[in-house]
Formats: structure tokens, C-alpha cells, sequence
């Protein structure tokens, strides 16, 4: 019988620890299951993800920049996609491709704070900055603002979702960075303020960088060294897997084993 295969489509999608934190997960739960890279430029996105399950899988994880595309080619949705209008994760069942978005509350996990007192600013406007939104408008936080390169793109996200839309970044108790910007380990300090918008401006007490690498991003070593508690993309990564691996498989999965194997603490 051919092996049940998942895996994480994106583009790029070499840097994913995806595959070795699920691995390592399915092999200490005893599933012979196997997670592999799916490297998909939005050309082919949709026309492979129709045709991996006669291949095989049972579902996939979906990342940059194809979780727009994800919500909008599946045949049912989650509550939780549905609200925020995108999907990270894909499954397979019985012909129909079923879209869900663990994000959200893989964000709010490894965030691990009440929100309710909080002044948040998002950047970015693309598929996980909605699951972000959704997730800190739902938990009653007390004002969420959105900020992006295109303002447009802001606006838009922050009237469907509730927010507010900032055409400068201000304010904030709790920042989220949820743009590609420190992706490439060259980039430096000044180069991440500058793309964001954040130069001259000091880190809030709680910096959240969906960003990971092999070392703290540019932004996360700007918000250390402002006292921010820094909570890194590889947090919100094994929290947000946690939850897509849970469903899959049915059953709990072991968060500690998952965070090792991804190179966390």
C-alpha cells in the first residue's frame, strides 16, 4: 500500500523546518506517514494541488504566497477559514479539497498573553495578517491596527476584518510582523525599519515576527535590544503545524517533540 504522504507548498519553501518538525512528530506517534516540501510557483499552485491526492496525500500545509489561492480554490471551508478568508492548511477527503486556517490559533498559542488590554499593530495584508486580524479581534483585543507597504491592501483588510487601517505605523502595545521582510538573512536592521516603516520608532513591550531563519531576524534582534519580549516565527510555526498535524491525524500530537526538531527551544 503506497505511503500517506503531507506536505507544505510554497514558493520559496526550501527554508521550511515544516517537514522536519512534522516527521519527527508522525515517527514518535509511531504513523508511518511522510511530510516533504512541495516548492510551487503560483503558476502550477493550483493545477498540483488538485492532483496530489492521486498521489497520495492526505493533506498539505500552505504558505507565502499561496493562502489566498488555497481559500479560493477549495470546496469547503472551516469556520475559522471562513472568517478570515484565507487557508495554511488543504485536506483531502473523499474528492473534495477541504480548506481550514490554523494560524490563528497557532498565533494566539504561542503568543500565550490576554489581549484584551492591548493596542496592536499588524503588518502586512496578505493571507496571515487576516488570520492574525480575526485572531486578536476575536480574543476582544482593545484596538487593532493594520499597516501595509500599499495602503490599499491595509484598508481593505482592516474593513473586512474590523480593524483599523494606519497609514503610519503608531502606537502599540503588542507588534506583528507578518511580511516577508527579513526572509533573506542578508537583510539588515535599517534595511527592516526602513520596508516597514518602523524607523524612528521604539519596539513595543511584545514583538511577534512571523519571520524565522537560522538566527533571530533583523527585526527580532532590533526588538531585543529595545527590551521587547520577542516571540519568533518558529514558535507560531510549531504551534499552527501542532494544530494542522491534530487534524489530520486525529489525535493529539507532542508540541515539545515538534519545537526540538524545528530548532526551537
Amino acid at each position: 500500500m503506497p505511503r500517506t504522504l503531507l506536505g507544505v507548498a510554497g514558493f520559496p519553501v526550501a527554508h521550511s523546518r515544516s517537514p522536519a518538525m512534522h516527521n519527527a512528530a508522525l515517527a514518535e506517534m509511531g504513523i508511518d506517514w511522510l511530510y516533504v516540501p512541495l516548492q510551487l510557483p503560483p503558476e502550477r499552485f493550483a493545477e498540483t494541488v488538485r492532483a496530489l491526492p492521486a498521489s497520495g496525500f492526505r493533506g498539505v500545509n500552505v504558505t507565502v504566497p499561496h493562502k489566498l489561492a488555497a481559500y479560493g480554490m477549495a470546496d469547503e471551508h472551516t469556520t475559522a477559514a471562513a472568517a478570515i478568508g484565507a487557508a495554511n492548511t488543504l485536506s483531502f477527503t473523499d474528492g473534495r479539497i477541504i480548506a481550514d486556517n490554523t494560524d490563528a490559533g497557532g498565533f494566539l498559542d504561542a503568543l500565550a498573553v490576554p489581549t484584551g488590554t492591548l493596542r496592536a499593530l499588524v503588518l502586512g495584508a496578505g493571507g496571515s495578517a487576516r488570520a492574525v486580524v480575526h485572531a486578536l479581534q476575536e480574543t476582544g483585543t482593545r484596538e487593532v491596527s493594520v499597516w501595509n507597504r500599499t495602503p490599499a491592501r491595509a484598508e481593505e483588510l482592516a474593513a473586512e476584518l474590523g480593524a483599523r487601517h494606519s497609514e503610519h505605523p503608531g502606537p502599540a502595545d503588542l507588534l506583528v510582523n507578518c511580511t516577508s521582510v527579513g526572509l533573506d538573512p542578508s537583510t539588515t536592521q535599517e534595511q527592516a525599519l526602513s520596508t516597514l516603516g518602523l524607523v524612528g520608532y521604539e519596539p513595543p513591550p511584545i514583538v511577534v515576527d512571523l519571520v524565522y531563519g537560522a538566527g533571530p531576524t533583523a527585526l527580532a534582534r532590533w526588538a531585543r535590544h529595545g527590551g521587547a519580549r520577542v516571540v519568533d516565527g518558529l514558535e507560531v510555526l510549531v504551534h499552527q503545524g501542532a494544530r494542522s498535524l491534530e487534524g489530520w491525524a486525529a489525535r493529539g500530537v507532542p508540541v515539545n517533540t515538534m519545537r526540538r526538531a524545528a530548532g526551537g527551544r
